[in-house]
């Protein structure tokens, strides 16, 4: 029997008859359950991901405004990148408006964090004191 065919039945027994198992493995009964289907096809682009010399992946993610889904799309762009290596993330925020966005997106059994940095608290004369030829 196929890995599919398993699958399938397995989906049977617990879609119509299981209730005590779900009840176990959930905690809590189904009263209905829904139908989807997950696109894949999605196009994730992060602004900047590096590679520092002991092969550990950084990603920045520049952000000029408060995005209120920005926990949602740190963690689509943390597990899009999983299939290399997790990486360390830090969301840069350079907006004019108070920072209000979240540091981590936080469900029942789910946690995604990153850093957040505010251009604001950052010491001025030591991050440019270098001329930007120097940087480059």
């Amino acid at each position: 029997m196929s890995q599919m065919d398993y699958d399938g039945a397995l989906k049977l027994l617990l879609h119509d008859a299981a209730s005590l198992l779900i009840r176990l493995l959930a905690g809590t009964s189904i009263t209905r359950w829904v139908e989807i289907e997950l696109p894949k096809a999605q196009t994730l682009r992060m602004d900047l991901l590096g590679e520092d010399p002991e092969g550990e992946l950084h990603h920045f993610e520049l952000q000029s405004t408060n995005d209120p889904e920005i926990d949602l799309r740190m963690a689509e762009y943390s597990l899009g990148t999983y299939r290399l290596k997790f990486p360390n993330q830090v969301l840069f925020y350079v907006g004019s408006a108070p920072m209000t966005m979240p540091s981590e997106l936080r469900g029942k059994d789910f946690l995604t964090r990153y850093r957040i940095v505010d251009v604001r608290d950052l010491d001025g004369e030591r991050c440019w004191a270098a001329p930007m030829w120097a940087i480059i």
